[in-house]
């Protein structure tokens, strides 16, 4: 997995990503389950699991860059076409939560033992 810049103007690298977020000028949407989201997330990210994006919609503000992640990049790059597809401004964190973790990007656990991606 590598954190090198990406060609794809849909997507961003980890790197770019936690700058980004850790800069507050994007808003990172982690689109993960919760019991993935419960083993380890940024705590930059808001949690909106695919499974519920339709319902919570009106929870992802309008007129921000919304950097959206899951645990490979494959989910959250569907995510990310359909949200462009209906007016956000959203790009892909390629690698997803992995790339992040590799890249240095702090993570965080809901409950016991070490913070994890797995």
């Amino acid at each position: 997995m590598t954190t090198a810049g990406t060609d794809d103007p849909n997507s961003v690298t980890a790197l770019e990503a936690i700058a980004e977020a850790t800069a507050q000028r994007a808003v990172l949407v982690d689109v993960r389950e919760q019991h993935e989201w419960d083993l380890g997330h940024s705590p930059l990210a808001t949690l909106v699991p695919v499974s519920q994006l339709q319902a919570r919609i009106d929870e992802l503000p309008l007129g921000r860059r919304l950097l959206v992640v899951c645990h490979s990049g494959q989910r959250s790059a569907r995510v990310q076409a359909a949200l462009v597809g209906i007016g956000y401004d959203a790009v892909n964190v390629s690698g997803g939560m992995i790339a992040w973790q590799l890249a240095g990007g702090e993570i965080v656990a809901e409950g016991p033992g070490p913070a994890r991606v797995d």
